[in-house]
């Protein structure tokens, strides 16, 4: 029991060790959050889609995506531009002196916006797939019989940490009343979202 216990909290501390760096998912969910806009949905859509990550890298797959260098090629071109000009409206954004009107009076059509950008953050960034399935698989390798119950440490890890990150984030709305502090915010992503962008465009 305590060697299963022990599996499961390595898995945790080096999922939540992957995932806590600041990243375009990790701004994405945090301002969606303190906008209270679909944050269910982005919080299930990042768990999921992190928990099926882990399960394919501790289940062997990570080999396939090293072997693949031209499909991870054309994801960092294509997650690259994307992030481009996500990060270009969001700095479009940080400029409007209204910033904070513009970001409470969106469409409630924001739902399904909120829901493909959230998928593309996720799965078109090919650090997702070279960290989350290739490197935590490796590890989990390590743990032979247990690597299973590594994967749901880590698969935990990440469930927890978007739920804290989406959901504890409208306790900063009360810091963000005036429009000067949303252009501020706006402005963060904007740039979190065009470096890493030039990165994987660059690096591809």
């Amino acid at each position: 029991m305590s060697h299963t216990l022990t599996a499961a909290a390595a898995g945790f501390g080096t999922g939540l060790s992957l995932i806590v760096a600041i990243g375009a998912q990790n701004a994405f969910v945090l301002r969606q959050g303190i906008r209270r806009d679909a944050v269910l949905a982005v919080v299930g859509i990042c768990a999921l889609s992190d928990a099926l990550l882990i399960a394919l890298g501790v289940g062997g797959v990570g080999a396939l995506v090293v072997a693949w260098p031209g499909a991870l090629t054309a994801v960092g071109w294509i997650g690259g531009l994307f992030l481009l000009c996500y990060g270009a409206l969001a700095a479009r954004r940080a400029f409007r002196p209204t910033g904070a009107l513009a970001a409470e009076g969106e469409s409630a059509g924001s739902l399904r916006r909120a829901v493909l950008t959230c998928l593309a953050l996720t799965w078109l960034n090919p650090h997702v797939y070279l960290d989350t399935v290739f490197l935590l698989g490796s590890v989990a390798a390590d743990r032979g019989p247990l690597r299973w119950t590594f994967g749901l440490g880590a698969a935990l890890a990440s469930l927890c940490w978007f739920a804290a990150l989406g959901f504890g984030a409208r306790l900063l709305g009360r810091f963000l009343t005036r429009p000067t502090a949303w252009r501020v915010l706006d402005g963060l992503v904007a740039a979190t979202m065009i470096v890493l962008g030039v990165t994987l465009v660059v690096g591809a």
